[in-house]
């Protein structure tokens, strides 16, 4: 049986889309991409995960979608971070609804510098990723959409991909001013990354490749070369949460996507995420979440 998954979205899947209008998104490889309209985040119907950062700013109208199931409201002058591998699902947008995005693949965003504490940065998007910008930083992100558009379209540039870069790293910084005025447990200075932060950033990049399959710390421990105490230990001193409780927010997450859609029943949706049974996959989602598979579906 091929059974699906939620489906991604990256840069290729965006411009290579059926229902995008290939002229309104400007992209270098599959790395950047700047488009000024709503209509990616609903390329699938239902829940799709991210494989980019995704930096929107609403410019006129309402709107509302979901990132990893909270609800986020969009209105003029707020910006949105998803993050890679976050589940986003669109809700609604207004007929006159304008905004702008960028999109940024991982590769480039492990090239970028880094500022700040990057992991309060990381735990503080996860769960508030939207911002009320203020005039002047609207003005700012409006900016170097305009300027970085101008320089993608300029496809003859011997050094278009480099400019686009140095340009994004310009961008990025004032996104760091952005979220050092919002965000202050991200203000403070950078530093060497600890021996714990690393085995945690490890971790979470095991967690997103095996958390549909792998569900022991045990697994995640042996990736490491680590105990499981030991890892335990780290992730719980880093994150504020287990290992076991991490496992079970992407599982959770993912099962309520899947559910989200109705192009899987809930023995494919057991499958997928590797359970036994379809009998044992309700159990530890009625545990979790309070409300069986179908009483979950029925209440969307």
């Amino acid at each position: 049986m091929d059974i699906q998954s939620v489906p991604k979205i990256g840069i290729s899947s965006v411009v290579h889309s059926k229902h995008i209008d290939f002229n309104k998104i400007d992209a270098v490889d599959n790395d950047i991409a700047l488009f000024d309209t709503e209509s990616v985040i609903s390329l699938y119907n239902g829940p799709s995960k991210m494989e980019v950062l995704t930096i929107g700013l609403c410019l006129e109208g309402e709107g509302a979608f979901d990132i990893s199931l909270r609800e986020c409201q969009l209105s003029p002058g707020v910006m949105v971070v998803a993050l890679p591998n976050q589940i986003i699902e669109h809700r609604y947008f207004s007929p006159d609804y304008k905004g702008i995005f960028f999109a940024v693949s991982k590769n480039v965003l492990e090239t970028l510098p880094k500022v700040g504490n990057i992991l309060s940065l990381f735990f503080y998007l996860k769960d508030c990723p939207c911002f009320n910008l203020t005039p002047y930083e609207q003005e700012v992100v409006k900016e170097y959409h305009v300027f970085v558009r101008k320089r993608l379209r300029d496809k003859e540039g011997t050094y278009r991909r480099e400019v686009v870069l140095g340009l994004m790293q310009g961008f990025f910084f004032e996104l760091c001013n952005i979220f050092n005025n919002h965000a202050p447990v991200a203000a403070a200075s950078p530093k060497a990354k600890s021996r714990k932060e690393y085995i945690f950033e490890r971790f979470y990049e095991s967690l997103v490749e095996s958390y549909q399959s792998e569900r022991s710390v045990s697994f995640y421990a042996d990736q490491l070369c680590l105990t499981p105490k030991h890892l335990s230990g780290v992730v719980k001193e880093i994150s504020g949460k287990t290992v076991g409780e991490w496992i079970d927010e992407f599982v959770i997450l993912e099962a309520k996507a899947l559910l989200n859609s109705s192009s899987m029943n809930i023995q494919e949706i057991a499958d997928r995420l590797n359970f036994a049974n379809q009998s044992f996959f309700g159990k530890y989602f009625k545990h979790y979440t309070g409300m069986s598979p179908k009483e979950y579906r029925k209440s969307r």
